[in-house]
């Protein structure tokens, strides 16, 4: 278990190891304290519970969470959903909207400890990946939005996404310029860094120079908005009160939320697996998320998620264990309870510079010109879930997105299609017919594969070409043999609709055999449905060519197959 693993690893630290978890801990907390005050501002909760959000998620993931690197934070991907989805139970940064929030963490950390106790990581990979770059893109540009007018320094509009779209433009006369140059200099300050070196933290340096600016020149006169006066805050233990009524209202845009985080935790523990980890135990990580969540809840913030930015740079700089993103904790609570008055001066339009950063950061163009020079299909669902995101309410958008992306998932089942080999000539290979393949056929021999699971999506289409195929015979069948090598699960409809194939084949005499079940689970199938015993133990053979030589008796072609070297 990690618990075991972490005091393991403990017994066995050595100085080294502690040095290099300090400087990986600094590194992420210097990421760290600029990308959590904005988020909490996404979010609509003061900067200091970002701070909060970032020591309980980290402090959670480590007690359970298996891969050392992944860090647990407030994240930009799931702020906007969670606050447009809450915001229409409780009016935003209210005190009832700030318990709802932190309700509905407990909410989806409980839902996401279960995923993970239960081994239900596999839920994660039912969301196709141009499905996420869409629902990637779709948050962007809701971040982007939202942020506007704080870049613009002028007052935020409401409505839905086109409507503060539309309202920003009609007031782009009344840019604060102060504001924009300031927003703009973080953006581009945190945009060089990156290129340069992603240790650098760019964004922190922005926004130190933003502040320093405001402070130095005295910008507020200029009505340049800031922060202001924040009070210093620990994390503190409390049961957030809220109406049970609303947080059964809110269950269907938590389970949107579960499955955002469940894509985006795995997404980050593959790319940066721990070497103790090696990809093994993704569950665990899902419910080291989901105790992450539990204890941003009962420390009065909001749901969090693992952050692939942040999880990179402790990755980078050298993190060793699990000490190096709890030594950032130690810097970034002490920021919290003693230096918020360091807060005090940096500007809206700073936070909204890093806000865009994130935005585009999570925009993955190149793999958007990919997907549509190489698979326009797809491409269309990358298009339909940004769409979606943006023409509906974003949780309800997502969850469109995650049903585009089932639906894409059937579609493709239902696509696959029955073949009919060839013998690749001077082989005892059967092979499907290709452009560069002129195969051979045996007379009276028909051999068919199906290259995908057998299931009520497609065994009737399996069905209507395997009749097509035995009625448009030049000749007489006398066998037919079923290449089941990709058949490696069988469902109740379509094992009833095979055995009714196989006994119109015994009715009009032909010889029915199946090669290459290679699949164990579709093996045991066979045997639970009754298909081996309506085919007969002994006509189930390892290769096409083994069932031709047993059974394809009478077939002259077939002697002379069989004396071919």
């Amino acid at each position: 278990m990690p618990a075991t693993d972490f005091l393991r690893s403990a017994a066995h630290y050595a100085a080294q190891d502690l040095r290099a978890d300090l400087v990986a801990g600094l590194a992420l907390a210097a990421v760290a304290l600029p990308s959590q005050m904005a988020t909490a501002h996404l979010a609509g909760f003061p900067p200091v519970t970002g701070f909060i959000a970032f020591a309980a998620a980290s402090i959670g993931f480590a007690t359970i969470g298996a891969n050392y690197f992944v860090v647990a934070c407030a994240d930009s991907t799931i702020a906007p959903i969670f606050a447009g989805g809450l915001a229409t139970l409780a009016a935003a940064g209210s005190p009832d909207y700030h318990a709802l929030c932190a309700s509905f963490a407990l909410l989806s950390g409980t839902i996401l400890l279960c995923c993970g106790l239960f081994r239900l990581g596999w839920i994660a990979d039912l969301v196709s990946k141009p499905v996420t770059i869409g629902f990637l893109a779709g948050i962007a540009c809701h971040i982007v939005i939202s942020q506007l007018p704080s870049l613009l320094g002028i007052p935020p509009p409401q409505g839905s996404l086109l409507r503060q779209a539309s309202t920003i433009a009609g007031r782009l006369g009344e840019t604060n310029r102060v504001s924009l140059l300031l927003g703009l200099t973080v953006f581009a300050v945190t945009v060089c860094a990156e290129w340069i070196n992603p240790r650098i933290p760019g964004s922190l340096l922005g926004i130190m120079a933003a502040t320093i600016a405001v402070y130095w020149f005295g910008l507020e006169r200029d009505s340049v908005e800031v922060l202001g006066q924040i009070p210093g805050e620990f994390p503190h233990f409390q049961i957030p009160l809220v109406r049970f009524d609303d947080l059964v209202q809110a269950t269907p845009l938590a389970f949107v939320i579960v499955a955002t985080i469940m894509v985006q935790t795995a997404a980050t523990t593959r790319a940066f697996p721990a070497a103790s980890q090696n990809g093994r135990l993704i569950n665990l990580d899902f419910a080291g998320v989901g105790a992450a969540n539990l204890l941003a809840g009962y420390f009065g913030a909001f749901p969090v998620n693992a952050s692939p930015p942040l999880t990179g740079i402790l990755a980078e700089t050298g993190g060793r264990s699990k000490f190096a993103g709890l030594a950032a904790v130690a810097f970034i609570l002490g920021i919290a309870g003693y230096g918020t008055a360091l807060l005090a001066h940096v500007p809206m339009a700073a936070l909204a510079g890093i806000l865009l950063f994130v935005a585009m950061r999570i925009v993955s163009a190149g793999e958007i010109i990919t997907i549509c020079r190489r698979a326009f299909g797809e491409f269309l669902l990358i298009v339909a879930t940004v769409t979606a995101i943006i023409f509906l309410a974003v949780g309800t958008g997502v969850a469109a997105g995650i049903v585009l992306s089932l639906l894409h998932g059937i579609w493709s089942m239902t696509r696959a299609r029955l073949i009919a080999f060839e013998r690749v000539p001077g082989t005892s290979i059967w092979w499907p017919p290709g452009h560069n393949l002129k195969g051979e056929s045996i007379e009276g021999v028909l051999v068919i594969a199906f290259q995908a699971p057998l299931t009520f999506l497609n065994v009737y289409k399996f069905q209507d070409a395997a009749r097509r195929a035995i009625r448009q015979s030049r000749v007489p069948l006398e066998l037919v043999v079923l290449e089941a090598s990709s058949i490696v699960e069988i469902d109740f409809t379509a094992a009833q609709i095979l055995l009714e194939v196989i006994e119109e084949c015994i009715q009009s005499n032909i010889t029915f055999a199946i090669a290459r079940l290679e699949s164990v689970r579709a093996e045991e199938a066979f045997e639970r449905f009754g298909i081996t015993d309506a085919v007969h133990q002994d006509h189930f053979f390892h290769s096409v060519d083994e069932a031709i030589r047993a059974l394809a008796k009478n077939s002259k072609k077939t002697n002379e197959f069989r004396e071919e070297p």
